[in-house]
């Protein structure tokens, strides 16, 4: 297959690059595409040498499916450019995510929507990946109502700019800053822009996000987004109310069964998600289950994932793996 992946050189294309060898996706020709500054330079893939080419270029070439991880702005004017020569498209940007005439994809929730038809399919929002992840199960036995959920997110859903900050912190020096404020030893409660109502774009991409996921608009989500100081991952404490009761070890057990899940909820031994542990893995980690005791029907549970992985990367190789196995790729 003949792969193109948009924003190579970026935190995630790196990524994508890298689970790509690793889970040995079928590519016969690889493209790594990047902005001007970029292109002609090399780049290493599966112990081999890649140019990189821009973007008019790759339109030219007609891959069969591009990877984008370029922005919102680079999504929207060249992912219908691909999708016109037949190449299909999964784009890691918020750019086609509330589309209506787009899927939005987490394979192991609503990949079955997934048609010849679609050319350009929307990845979610990495936050909203791993909460789901852990609460599809749920909704589908005790049916949800209502989420309130805090994100603690690591500083490489920023990107680069946002670790080379840290890292000069960290080191007592001066240079560019991604954030307002100084991010070492510190917690900023502000994730992407402001909206008019006073939350953030990211916080309300959880909420939008999981209405068109999980195809019901009665679920509400109200989140708070806050970066942290981390590279590993990022962690949601969710507190979840559901129309019917439940008993604690029968949600472990429909987290457990759930793919790609998995349950780390041992506190007698320390064990919980953290992410140290996450990081470079393409599990969603659930633990600190436990029921609510201020409301009834009500639980709390602590989500942790590799937000460059299974909440970007491996999720869009993922849905490209899902679209190849069932005849909507060229095999």
């Amino acid at each position: 297959m003949r792969v193109a992946v948009v924003g190579a050189t970026g935190m995630v294309g790196q990524v994508i690059l890298k689970v790509l060898a690793e889970r040995n996706f079928p590519i016969s020709e690889l493209y790594p595409v990047a902005s001007e500054k970029s292109i002609g330079n090399n780049i290493q893939f599966n112990n081999k040498s890649f140019k990189v080419i821009g973007l008019e270029e790759a339109v030219s070439l007609k891959p069969d499916l591009a990877l984008f991880s370029a922005g919102g702005d680079t999504s929207l004017e060249w992912a219908p450019k691909f999708a016109e020569v037949g190449t299909k498209v999964v784009d890691n940007s918020s750019a086609w995510r509330m589309d209506p005439s787009k899927k939005l994809v987490i394979p192991e929730i609503n990949a079955s929507e997934l048609t010849s038809e679609d050319l350009i399919i929307a990845n979610p929002n990495c936050s909203t990946i791993q909460m789901l992840m852990a609460l599809k199960p749920l909704h589908d036995t005790y049916k949800i109502k209502r989420v309130v959920v805090s994100t603690y997110q690591s500083i490489t859903g920023t990107g680069v700019k946002a670790v080379q900050q840290l890292e000069n912190e960290y080191n007592n020096e001066q240079g560019e800053m991604a954030y307002p404020y100084p991010i070492h030893k510190n917690a900023i409660p502000h994730c992407d822009v402001f909206t008019d109502n006073g939350y953030t774009k990211e916080e309300m991409k959880l909420s939008n996000e999981t209405k068109k996921i999980l195809g019901d608009d009665s679920v509400q989500v109200s989140a708070t987004a806050i970066r942290i100081p981390v590279v590993g991952g990022h962690s949601e404490s969710v507190n979840i109310e559901f129309e019917k009761d439940f008993e604690e070890n029968d949600v472990r057990k429909l987290l457990s069964e759930f793919p790609g899940i998995t349950v780390q909820d041992n506190t007698s031994v320390n064990t919980y998600p953290m992410p140290i542990y996450a990081e470079g893995k393409d599990d969603v980690f659930v633990g600190r289950i436990r029921r609510d005791y201020s409301q009834p029907k009500t639980l709390n549970m602590w989500i942790v994932a590799d937000n460059l992985r299974k909440g970007a990367a491996t999720n869009a190789i993922q849905i490209a793996e899902y679209m190849l196995k069932n005849g909507l790729l060229p095999a």
